[in-house]
């Protein structure tokens, strides 16, 4: 199975993020646009592990989210990474906050002694909407920048859960199965 942890949105708030990219998703950019039903913050990506450690992976979810309480997460601020000229991932951030930090540390904390090493790179919380396709050239995303830098969508969602999530592919993308939730007491 194809691993990750997260936190999902509801779905009134994935709809919103999914309407307020509307225009920039009607520039007809050669991007594969992340469906609103699949939005969701990744904490740790995990890659393919065998059914028989799900059982384990259940267990260092409960203790990565012992003592977390419900997030109050910040959306705002559309970008990129890793830059315009040749983006490989477009975004909507989400603002940095102590706790969600202190729980995205908790799960490299409980997951790396099952071999899964932590991260190198600094956590960046964001939702991923979309992915440009193999074959685009800078040329292309020439009026991106300006087109995001005019979306105004910011709201505070409240996150009550952490999930143990699989990546399904099937035709065409990708589908996201909840295999266990955590709730943040």
């Amino acid at each position: 199975m194809r691993l990750f942890i997260a936190l999902n949105f509801p779905e009134r708030v994935r709809r919103a993020v999914w309407e307020s990219a509307a225009a920039v998703r009607d520039l007809g950019l050669p991007v594969r646009w992340v469906p609103p039903d699949a939005m969701h913050l990744t904490l740790k990506f995990l890659a393919e592990v065998p059914d028989a450690r799900e059982p384990d992976l259940k267990t260092a979810l409960r203790r990565a989210g012992q003592g977390a309480k419900p997030l109050p997460l910040s959306l705002g601020g559309f970008g990129v990474f890793p830059d315009f000229q040749r983006p490989r991932v477009i975004w909507l951030g989400i603002e940095p906050d102590p706790a969600l930090e202190l729980l995205q540390h908790r799960v490299e904390a409980e997951f790396s002694p099952l071999g899964f090493p932590p991260e190198g790179r600094p956590f960046r919380p964001h939702l991923t909407l979309g992915r440009p396709e193999r074959d685009a050239r800078p040329r292309d995303f020439a009026a991106l920048e300006r087109s995001l830098a005019e979306i105004d969508h910011r709201e505070t969602v409240l996150v009550e859960s952490l999930e143990l999530m699989r990546s399904v592919p099937q035709g065409g993308g990708v589908v996201y199965q909840v295999r266990h939730s955590e709730r943040l007491p």
